[in-house]
């Protein structure tokens, strides 16, 4: 899932732009990501666990949230982008967003972490996980 790049660029844009809704994503999208391809990485993302679909009521739209292996993400996210600012360049205000993050350290990945889980208290690592 992660070697797709519109895949990458959707979990991006829910972590970091908080965008849940399609539309919201679609308008969003700085590189202009075609309705088609979005609609089929969201089923993707969605089969594949890194996402939840709810729909609240019919014709209403589908409110998308990170899972619990999705908000794993972040870190490799955040690997990414300190790895870019090393390699690549890129706009002002991308690369301020990445250097917040590869300063902030672990515990600014922490409490982003526990910004994404919305209000569901996250995990203990330490307890089974049930089956």
């Amino acid at each position: 899932m992660l070697g797709d790049p519109w895949a990458v660029l959707v979990l991006r844009d829910m972590m970091f732009g908080n965008r849940r809704y399609f539309r919201e994503l679609l308008s969003g999208s700085e590189e202009g990501i075609a309705s088609n391809i979005l609609s089929s990485r969201l089923k993707q993302l969605t089969v594949a666990g890194l996402l939840t679909r709810a729909d609240d009521k019919r014709g209403q739209r589908a409110m998308y949230s990170l899972t619990e292996a999705g908000i794993q993400v972040l870190p490799v996210m955040v690997a990414l982008g300190t790895w870019g600012l090393a390699h690549r360049d890129g706009t002002q205000r991308l690369r301020v967003r990445a250097e917040l993050l590869r300063d902030g350290g672990p515990e600014l990945v922490e409490a982003m972490m526990d910004e994404l889980h919305l209000g569901i208290p996250r995990p203990n690592p330490e307890e089974p996980r049930p089956s």
